[in-house]
């Protein structure tokens, strides 16, 4: 392996680690309507701040054995994780798109992708803060995109396919939850979905959009299924679909051009 890669990607990795610890925060802190920069990150249990060489991404909760340094209070393994999948997500896009714009734009949309997923796997609901966020730099990176490539005339098209993803996405999500809600005469989405999806559409547009939903659908009954299965779902149980939507997303944004060029060829040769 190139050296230089091997060393920009280390970086890379730490970069989405520090940001994975951010993202620890604004996750616990933002559904109970605390602020995400104040107090620093302390012990949940005894309100300890943590000092700066045990606030270190990974490393501190190894060196600490998962407890805290003060109380001895088990510490979540789910910190190190999110902060090591933010950091595997930053390097994905690295070494998926270089040294592009595509690379720090979609690790702020993975980032979001990934708050949102786990805000709504704890709570059942999904923060518009972030969702508005990720609204106006999903419309902001097409158009910059297509500046980048066609000038003006490439900023207005991207823009306007950003647009429909956008309207596409509530369109779809309110389609479904309209459908299925007849059908089996209880909610089938939560409120927040559709919100969820126009933020996908503002940042893949609709093609990629289509993609997304279809990735997210057979995740959601494979998980459904799966967790009947093996008992741990009920009939009708609620389960959160908006980790189901992230991944989505975050798979067209990697695979998604292979699988459509994929499909495109197969119905080409049908």
């Amino acid at each position: 392996m190139d050296l230089s890669l091997f060393l920009n990607g280390a970086i890379v990795f730490m970069l989405g680690g520090a940001i994975g610890s951010f993202l620890n925060v604004v996750i616990y802190r933002l559904p109970a309507g605390l602020s995400v920069l104040h107090p620093p990150s302390r012990c949940p249990h005894c309100m300890t701040p943590l000092r700066k060489r045990d606030n270190l991404p990974i490393i501190g909760w190894l060196k600490l054995r998962g407890k805290c340094a003060h109380c001895q209070a088990p510490i979540s393994s789910r910190y190190p994780i999110v902060e090591a999948v933010t950091g595997l997500l930053f390097l994905a896009s690295y070494l998926a798109f270089g040294l592009s714009l595509q690379t720090p734009s979609y690790w702020l949309f993975l980032s979001l992708l990934l708050a949102l997923a786990l805000i709504d796997f704890d709570t059942m609901t999904l923060s518009n803060p972030l969702m508005k966020t990720g609204v106006i730099s999903g419309l902001l990176f097409q158009a910059a995109i297509g500046f980048s490539l066609h000038g003006l005339t490439g900023a207005i098209i991207s823009l306007a396919s950003s647009a429909i993803g956008m309207v596409l996405g509530i369109l779809l999500i309110d389609a479904i939850t309209v459908i299925g809600s007849f059908v089996f005469r209880r909610p089938a989405m939560g409120d927040g979905d559709a919100f969820l999806a126009a933020m996908m559409g503002a940042w893949l547009g609709w093609k990629y959009l289509l993609l997304a939903i279809f990735l997210a659908a057979l995740v959601g009954a494979i998980v459904g299924m799966g967790g009947r299965l093996f008992g741990q779902m009920q009939k009708f149980q609620k389960m959160p679909f908006g980790p189901c939507l992230a991944l989505g997303a975050a798979l067209s944004v990697f695979i998604g051009h292979g699988l459509l060029s994929s499909y495109l060829a197969l119905f080409a040769v049908g």
